[in-house]
């Protein structure tokens, strides 16, 4: 009787990051429709590993105290921005629990997903990607770009708000050389969806 051995099919990591207003969860949606793709947002993990009993959970209450916890138990993150956003160091504090937590926790799935042999392309979305240290994690990184005024105005259109308040955030931000100087791909994304969707699709194929 043949025994049939699963073939283990080699798993590429793949970075994706930009600015506010680039639309890098439209990206995201065209990737993720493509098979063997599969994605994690950096910031829908950590509020995960903020919920009780996860990782950085209790961390985060012994330092913040349980001021910052609603009715039911779970952090309230309107209540822990407020002291945070404020505060560089408090801010600092957070960070220091919730991005090694988040790191840590990918750094297991990416070894579960490369011996399921399941998963072609193993995706990191975060806007502080290169910051954090994961490009010594990832095989590539794509720069998601599109022009300033465009990702204001869309920002405005899409959120409301002022122009100012974007602009503060853009100020804080890395700047487009930053971005440039350190990723593999820039992906225009200011034409038809349409267009960067089938660059996309290049993108993939080519790395199969």
């Amino acid at each position: 009787m043949a025994v049939y051995k699963k073939e283990v099919v080699s798993m590429r990591i793949i970075g994706i990051t930009g600015g506010i207003g680039t639309g890098k969860s439209t990206v995201l949606h065209m990737m993720e429709r493509e098979v063997g793709v599969y994605i994690v947002e950096t910031d829908r993990l950590a509020h995960t590993l903020m919920e009780p009993g996860q990782k950085a959970y209790e961390k985060i209450v012994d330092t913040f105290g349980t001021q910052i916890l609603s009715e039911d138990g779970t952090i309230d993150r309107a209540s822990l921005g407020k002291i945070v956003f404020g505060d560089a160091r408090k801010l600092e504090q957070l960070n220091a629990i919730v991005h090694p937590a988040v790191k840590e926790y990918i750094m297991t799935d990416i070894d579960t997903k490369q011996k399921s042999g399941e998963v072609r392309f193993y995706v990191i979305e975060a806007a502080l990607l290169i910051e954090d240290g994961y490009k010594a994690i990832c095989d590539e990184l794509w720069y998601i770009y599109v022009d300033r005024e465009e990702r204001i105005r869309r920002l405005i259109a899409g959120r409301g708000g002022e122009r100012a308040k974007y602009e503060a955030v853009m100020e804080n931000q890395a700047t487009e050389d930053y971005y440039m100087e350190n990723c593999d791909v820039v992906i225009h994304n200011e034409e038809s969806l349409e267009k960067t969707a089938n660059v996309v699709k290049e993108l993939l194929s080519s790395a199969r």
